[in-house]
């Protein structure tokens, strides 16, 4: 194998998304593509015993979260380059992936003109990014702006509960309240995040890292 070719690693939830890449960098004298892996377990096992240069990483796994393992992958393995692959368009997600450690994100809809470029920006040090990404990032959100809520450690404690599904007559149970107590928490939380139901309130909790 040519020492001057990328060895690069596809981690991706969907096989075929995983043969659809391959096929598309076949052709690109500087990639060496060697290998495919479906879950975030397999791509650190790998890493043990294998160097890889770059890493092109979708965000969505069954294992465990693409923002988790960025920053796990850049501990085990701080000289590989990351650059998150995903149809998550949150600008609260593209900056946590940066934060942890990746040196650039694309949507899936992105050419392959532009997976080049971007490939080329993250090997000069540069911070790169699709053009409909650096559009999302020029324009954040009125709630973005806003920035996170901030919650009393009573609400987190709640928040948390609801994100396991539990409902409001368990969670007074486990923390002794009443579960009228509970419903004024989850009315509280839900205006806090200016959601409209529970599983707006989750989803938005998840973007902002707090679950």
């Amino acid at each position: 194998m040519p020492t001057d070719k990328l060895i690069t690693a596809l981690v991706d939830d969907h096989p075929i998304v995983i043969e659809g890449l391959k096929m598309l960098l076949q052709n690109e004298t500087n990639l060496q593509v060697v290998g495919g892996f479906c879950t975030g377990a397999d791509i650190l096992s790998y890493l043990k015993i294998n160097q890889v240069d770059l890493v092109l990483l979708d965000i969505s796994l069954p294992d465990m979260n693409g923002l988790e393992l960025c920053r796990l992958i850049k501990r085990q393995s701080v000289s590989t380059v990351i650059l998150m692959l995903s149809n998550r368009t949150e600008r609260s997600i593209i900056m946590q992936s940066i934060q942890n450690g990746a040196s650039g994100y694309l949507l899936k809809n992105s050419s392959l003109e532009e997976l080049r470029h971007c490939i080329y920006e993250a090997l000069q040090g540069k911070i790169a990014y699709s053009k409909e990404v650096n559009e999302i990032i020029s324009h954040p959100s009125p709630s973005e702006l806003r920035g996170i809520p901030k919650l009393t450690r009573r609400e987190k404690q709640i928040l948390q509960l609801i994100a396991e599904g539990k409902t409001s007559q368990t969670i007074a149970d486990e923390l002794f309240l009443s579960p009228l107590t509970v419903d004024t928490h989850r009315k509280n939380l839900i205006q806090k995040f200016e959601v409209k139901n529970v599983a707006e309130l989750i989803m938005v909790a998840n973007q902002q890292d707090l679950l």
